[in-house]
């Protein structure tokens, strides 16, 4: 690893950014310098634009990505560099707001009675009768699960924010079956044979994947769809 590399991380690292955000800051700066085939710190402002704009307009990334990259980008020249007059934009396109396409109720029960495990069952209904993204699931512990206030801590969510949310009687029956059965330790779900380590994101999205495909279903593009959902009596009607 360079000293130049070092550094960013140090700063990022002192100012507490996620570890999801560093690695993202690192590679946009590393994809920068391999389009240059340079040092980044001896890429001019000019040339990094032209960069951006070869993401925008060659690659044809959408809006989101090509502002990350520019906000690791900023984060390089601005505090790595000390460079802080330079600042990269990349303007937001009118969009239209679609609705997110919804699973059925029926869709639901065939997707969760398609899961192959019990604890493959609880990690997909646990995320949708609690609303929870899917960082937010695998990274559950068994604390977090406060029974007698009929709640659920999610530490660290969307923007390092801890937050609680509902804890429905149907879920907290469901997860006393799945607790004696599985005796979670240090996370809630973790993989076969290892207790100690946390369900991985990827892990989660195979885990609806396969259920989806199961089922036949053909709505829903991946395990994060479950949170448009608000729960309803379906929770009830699987019991």
């Amino acid at each position: 690893m360079t000293p130049l590399r070092q550094k960013m991380i140090n700063d990022m690292k002192l100012r507490r950014f996620a570890l999801g955000t560093q690695k993202l800051y690192v590679y946009a700066v590393e994809d920068l310098a391999k389009y240059y085939n340079r040092s980044p710190d001896l890429i001019s402002e000019e040339e990094a634009h032209g960069y951006l704009l070869y993401l925008q307009e060659e690659k044809k990334l959408e809006w989101g990505s090509c502002n990350c990259m520019a906000a690791g980008l900023n984060f390089f020249y601005k505090t790595t560099l000390k460079e802080e007059n330079i600042k990269f934009t990349i303007p937001k396109r009118k969009q239209t707001r679609k609705l997110p396409t919804i699973f059925s109720r029926s869709d639901l029960i065939k997707l969760f009675d398609a899961t192959d495990s019990l604890r493959n069952r609880m990690i997909l209904t646990t995320a949708y009768s609690a609303g929870l993204r899917v960082s937010e699931v695998v990274s559950l512990k068994p604390e977090h699960i406060e029974s007698g206030r009929k709640l659920i801590r999610v530490e660290q969510g969307k923007g390092n924010k801890d937050r609680y949310t509902l804890l429905s009687d149907k879920l907290l029956k469901d997860l006393r079956v799945y607790w004696k059965r599985y005796h979670p330790k240090e996370y809630l779900f973790y993989p076969t044979g290892n207790p100690h380590k946390p369900l991985t994101k990827n892990m989660a999205w195979k885990i609806f994947n396969k259920a989806k495909q199961k089922a036949g279903l053909k709505r829903g593009k991946g395990i994060h769809s479950l949170r448009h959902y608000v729960e309803s009596d379906i929770m009830g009607s699987m019991a």
